[in-house]
């Protein structure tokens, strides 16, 4: 099992992939939260999705760039969690930039969203929109590492 990860401190996309989707959802925290009880929260589910799921390696979509030097001390502090939750449950984490996934699911590393979103239902074999954004993005980050690894492994 490979779960992908979106990472974020409001919206922390996630899916569990085996063959197929197994699940995908979204932790959500709000700003009424301090930052401390929604990074807690982050970490507590992403540690009982690995243990729900039997995770074997945890994806992630690296901080590759940010226009916003604030949201990106956010994101970096939600990576911070998910690996700590990973290592508490000796699980190995692996990171991807937004380049590397664009390329590994379309081929194109100027890809749109839409056009990442479009290969991940082919390849997982989903009929529907996948609803939420940070969900469909987790998934791509999950292929990412399944195709990676495979290509690396042969």
């Amino acid at each position: 099992m490979i779960l992908g990860i979106d990472p974020g401190l409001e919206n922390t996309g996630w899916g569990v992939i085996d063959e197929g989707v197994v699940e995908m959802g979204v932790i959500v925290t709000t700003r009424s939260q301090s930052s401390q009880r929604r990074l807690e929260k982050i970490f507590k589910e992403i540690k009982m999705i690995i243990q729900k799921y039997q995770v074997k390696e945890v994806a992630i979509e690296s901080l590759y760039f940010a226009k916003n030097a604030k949201s990106a001390l956010k994101v970096a502090e939600a990576i911070g969690v998910i690996k700590i939750a990973a290592e508490e449950l000796s699980v190995k984490v692996y990171e991807y930039t937004p380049l590397q996934i664009k390329i590994a699911l379309v081929g194109y590393g100027r890809a749109e969203k839409e056009q990442v979103e479009v290969m991940v239902r082919e390849e997982l074999a989903i009929k529907d929109k996948i609803e939420v954004s940070h969900a469909a993005d987790a998934l791509a980050v999950a292929l990412t590492h399944k195709f990676t690894s495979s290509f690396v492994r042969a």
